[in-house]
C-alpha cells in the first residue's frame, strides 16, 4: 500500500468536498491529465482510501425531524451477547451510527426518526424488547451546531 502524497490528498479533499467531481474537473483543479488523477483514484479505491461514494440527504426534507443519542448498556458483557446486539442494531434503518464505548455505558446509537411518537415505538418495539438491554439514556437534539462527513488529514 502506497502511503499519501500531497496530490492523493488534495485529490481526497476535493471529492469530500464533491464526490460528483469529474476525473477531469479534479484534473483541471490540479493542473494535471486525466489519465494519472483517473489511476490515483483507482489506487485509493484499491487501497480502501476511499471507502464509498454517497448523496447527503436532507432530514428534514424528508421528514425526520427527530435525532436522538442514545446511551445503551448491556446486562452482559460477554462476545456473544454483544454480538447479538450488535446484529440487531444493524438492521435498524433508524440507527444511522452505533459506537461502541467506554464509561458508564457500552453503545452510543445515534437515531433520526420523524417524531417524538416513532421513537417511542422504535424504543419500545427494537431496543426495550431486546433481551440483553439493561439500561437506556437519551438525548435529543435541539439544534444541529456542527455536521460534516469530512475528515481532517
Amino acid at each position: 500500500m502506497k502511503q499519501l502524497d500531497t496530490v492523493d490528498r488534495q485529490i481526497l479533499q476535493l471529492l469530500q468536498d464533491n464526490a460528483k467531481y469529474t476525473i477531469k474537473e479534479i484534473a483541471t483543479q490540479l493542473g494535471m491529465t486525466t489519465t494519472p488523477v483517473y489511476e490515483r483514484i483507482k489506487r485509493m479505491e484499491e487501497d480502501g482510501y476511499i471507502d464509498s461514494y454517497v448523496a447527503l440527504l436532507s432530514k428534514q426534507r424528508l421528514g425526520l425531524g427527530l435525532v436522538a443519542l442514545c446511551k445503551v448498556s448491556l446486562k452482559e458483557h460477554r462476545p456473544q451477547q454483544m454480538a447479538e446486539f450488535e446484529e440487531q442494531i444493524q438492521v435498524r434503518k433508524e440507527v444511522i451510527e452505533c459506537f461502541q464505548i467506554a464509561g458508564d455505558f457500552d453503545y452510543l446509537l445515534k437515531l433520526v426518526l420523524p417524531n417524538m411518537e416513532a421513537y417511542q415505538e422504535f424504543m419500545n418495539t427494537h431496543i426495550n424488547s431486546l433481551p440483553n438491554v439493561g439500561h437506556i439514556q437519551s438525548s435529543f437534539v435541539m439544534k444541529e451546531v456542527k455536521c460534516t462527513t469530512q475528515l481532517s488529514f
